[in-house]
């Protein structure tokens, strides 16, 4: 019978460490990582041999059609060269055993999770979910868990307790969400550490049963939300309300100081090692010649770094986690926002990865992949729905309320309807994506009906938007406020939808033909 799962969520606590704590502590995270990369070595040849073997090449061949029998064959090709999350763990207590050290270092317990973590790793590439795995060097193995809260790592009495080792945490009494978490039954505890204004600090996760604090100015509402994600902000519109909100508003970048940095790291490289970049050469730039700095040679591994660009590495890396840290934080709370009047989301599928390749620098500083997830993640707690749609089958950017498709350039951001309706592109989009259907298909006579109690709201939205552009610099301004949306507000009535009859020129003020 499989174990019944309960929700879980996680409760973050700083940990006091001293100078011998934190030695023992990077001596077992060292022996953790070592069993780790090993059991992936382990994973990998496992899987090699099943998918290279006979019962696993004539599974692959049977049709869709026959489920069974092609998932007899594939367990028993996985059987043959014992890959599986047991197999594995067994593995792992081997290794343990042989190097008496891990041993010492690390409980059965843990041995055991860090196995399962290492399968887990090898099986998205077996199922075709990554592509390769990567082997943990020190820097990025940054956390180990246990298997239960009875034995091992584990929480008790308000302490961490790892065999002898005992830490205390930093609790604070008067945050809600830390006594929250404390009240609930942990399930297992986890492990880790980050590097902040370099210096290392140690966490303890408690993974508890239940749900999590719940802050009284972050409730979700019923209700359906249209959403529209775009690079650099997102639309939405709900019953009652609408807005247009930045990614990451207010967050420091650093392009600067990062950029500064840089330089000054590639500097010291190429003093500390000139055998591996290729020689200076001389170069036209219009009249002059100029001297460019020659390429890293292919396959350069064996690299010094001085003390000084280790400093500067690391102050590039805290500026690099506090621009993410901000970020983060700003944009939870447009997720809030967001779910204040609605849980039910409606919104185009749209790849991320695919703007990545585009907007890199942009996606980076903005992260819209991470507020879609939450989104998702929050709207699903909440008992509510994450629904995604066709963009080629609904094209909402392109579509009029009279059932007409014309396409527009992505400069363009006024959406002017052939029905006598101005909106903002973004705006207009998230009102339609309210009435897309299951089947993907468009609801034109809901959205024609609906339109005239919501237009004022949608105006609102789009004049807080524009309030919000004059606030910001004027080289800001100048990207996000386009002078195709400047437009008198007080000028415009508050019914836009025209005769059909009548010329679209005659029903708009003269301040929106620019």
């Amino acid at each position: 019978m499989a174990k019944s799962k309960t929700l879980s969520f996680i409760a973050e606590i700083l940990l006091i460490v001293d100078s011998k704590q934190g030695s023992e502590l990077k001596s077992r995270f060292q022996a953790a990582r070592q069993l780790y990369n090993a059991c992936l070595n382990e994973a990998m040849v496992r899987m090699e041999l099943v998918r290279k073997s006979e019962v696993y090449q004539t599974a692959k061949k049977l049709p869709r059609e026959q489920k069974k029998q092609r998932s007899t064959m594939f367990s028993e090709a996985r059987a043959l060269y014992r890959y599986s999350d047991y197999d594995l763990q067994s593995y792992a207590t081997l290794v343990s055993n042989k190097s008496s050290w891990i041993a010492k270092k690390i409980d059965s317990n843990t041995q055991q999770t860090i196995a399962t973590r290492a399968f887990r790793a090898s099986e998205k590439v077996f199922f075709g979910l990554a592509k390769k795995v990567r082997f943990k060097i020190v820097s990025r193995f940054r956390s180990v868990e246990g298997k239960s809260n009875k034995q091992g790592l584990r929480w008790k009495d308000n302490q961490l307790v790892w065999g002898k080792l005992k830490l205390n945490p930093i609790i604070d009494k008067s945050n809600p969400v830390i006594q929250h978490g404390l009240s609930c039954r942990v399930k297992y505890v986890r492990l880790l550490w980050k590097e902040i204004n370099g210096k290392c600090r140690w966490f303890v996760q408690l993974i508890n049963e239940g749900v999590p604090y719940q802050k009284p100015q972050n409730y979700v509402s019923n209700g359906v939300v249209g959403l529209d994600l775009n690079i650099s902000n997102i639309a939405f519109v709900s019953d009652n309300h609408a807005g247009l909100l930045p990614f990451a508003e207010n967050v420091p970048t650093f392009t600067k100081e990062i950029t500064k940095l840089q330089r000054k790291m590639q500097r010291s490289q190429r003093v500390n090692n000139p055998n591996n970049y290729e020689a200076d050469f001389l170069a036209k730039k219009g009249r002059k010649a100029v001297v460019k700095k020659g390429k890293v040679k292919k396959g350069s591994r064996n690299w010094k770094n001085s003390n000084n660009y280790r400093k500067t590495a690391q102050k590039k890396r805290e500026l690099e986690r506090r621009k993410t840290a901000y970020a983060k934080s700003q944009n939870r709370k447009l997720v809030n926002e967001i779910l204040r009047h609605g849980n039910v989301i409606k919104t185009e599928k749209i790849s991320v990865k695919g703007w990545q390749k585009r907007y890199g620098k942009a996606i980076s500083a903005k992260s819209p992949g991470f507020v879609q997830s939450e989104l998702k993640r929050k709207a699903e707690s909440a008992n509510g729905q994450f629904i995604t749609f066709s963009t080629q089958k609904t094209a909402l950017s392109q579509t009029h309320l009279d059932g007409t498709r014309i396409k527009k350039s992505l400069s363009q951001r006024v959406h002017r309807d052939v029905t006598g309706i101005v909106m903002h592109r973004d705006i207009f989009s998230a009102y339609l994506s309210r009435y897309v259907n299951e089947d993907d298909t468009l609801s034109l006579q809901d959205a024609v009906n609906e339109y005239p109690g919501l237009e004022s709201i949608l105006w609102s939205a789009w004049q807080q938007y524009q309030i919000n552009c004059e606030q910001v610099s004027e080289s800001e301004s100048r990207l996000s406020h386009l002078s195709l949306e400047q437009f008198d507000l007080k000028a415009k009535t508050v019914n836009q939808i025209a005769v059909m009859g009548e010329k679209l020129t005659q029903s708009l003020p003269e301040s929106t033909l620019l």
